[in-house]
């Protein structure tokens, strides 16, 4: 009798549960998001400041799997609000590689491109190259499918922009809906500032890091968030070409080291500069719209 009654207590309360889930997706989305991601981290915190036994594979997997939390927040969110159909609708996105030639020109040489502006417009930096390492190219090109399945996009873009996106441009507008998940992305990586990923650890200058570093990579990342609400608008909303803009992104992270300049290798700045102006450019020539185009509207830009 009582294991009876507590059956349906257990029951009514994931009932319950779930009505509020269907209630405040975003808000649900976005509390799973961090906390899978932020529990995933605590073991490469505890392991780069020497609390646990300092394993770079253990701090690899560790680092690879928390990615993967906006991913699974939005495929329980998913499943629990369209069901399967919403599932395939969301795969098939993953899958869609149908765009024009000019957004793959954008992604794999663009944004090399653009980031190479960014290094060369910071005082030294250009002087300070040491040149490319022999068979560099195919160094680039097995890092980027590395990184397009493991290092972050394939974990993040589905859920960003595959989950939260969609839902707060019809809310919020494209502009307004771009900025707030902007922000909930920079904070979603706060425990990286924690660890080397966001050059922390042991002996870290913390005045530094807060005040100069993260306001870098938060204005880096609102202008990415720009630029990516723009590239999903212009795709109809393709998340294969978002992992792919998201990959492109982070295989520069083998070149940066390229250059051996304090204000390329110890700060986003660089970074910064080359997303910040096209970022700006695109507000202003799509009137803030980003593309977006609600139904029964023309797209602007």
């Amino acid at each position: 009798m009582e294991t009876s009654k507590m059956s349906v207590q257990s029951t009514a309360g994931s009932s319950s549960l779930q009505h509020v889930m269907r209630k405040h997706p975003l808000l649900a989305f976005f509390v799973m998001a961090y906390a899978i991601s932020w529990i995933l981290s605590i073991p490469v915190i505890l392991s780069q400041w020497g609390i646990l036994s300092n394993s770079d594979l253990v701090t690899m997997i560790f680092f690879t799997i928390k990615s993967f939390g906006p991913f699974l927040a939005a495929y329980i969110m998913i499943r629990l609000i369209d069901g399967q159909a919403g599932l395939q609708r969301w795969r098939q996105s993953i899958r869609q590689v149908r765009a024009g030639w000019q957004w793959y020109l954008f992604i794999l040489l663009g944004i090399p491109a653009l980031a190479l502006v960014g290094i060369t417009v910071l005082p030294g930096a250009l002087a300070s190259f040491q040149g490319f390492r022999p068979n560099f190219l195919v160094t680039y090109l097995v890092s980027f499918i590395l990184i397009f399945f493991g290092g972050g996009p394939l974990g993040e873009e589905p859920g960003w922009r595959g989950f939260a996106l969609p839902r707060l441009q019809p809310r919020h507008g494209a502009l307004r809906g771009t900025l707030l998940l902007g922000v909930l992305w920079v904070g979603w990586h706060l425990p990286d500032f924690l660890t080397s990923a966001q050059r922390s650890g042991p002996g870290t200058n913390f005045v530094t890091l807060f005040t100069i570093n993260f306001p870098i990579f938060f204005l880096m990342v609102m202008a990415m968030a720009v630029i990516f609400t723009w590239v999903s608008n212009h795709t109809h909303g393709s998340l294969f070409m978002l992992i792919l803009l998201h990959a492109s992104i982070n295989t520069f992270g083998i070149v940066q080291p390229l250059f051996t300049a304090a204000s390329v290798i110890k700060t986003d700045l660089f970074m910064c500069i080359a997303f910040a102006v096209p970022a700006v450019l695109v507000l202003i020539l799509t009137h803030g719209r980003l593309g977006y185009q609600p139904v029964g509207e023309q797209p602007i830009g």
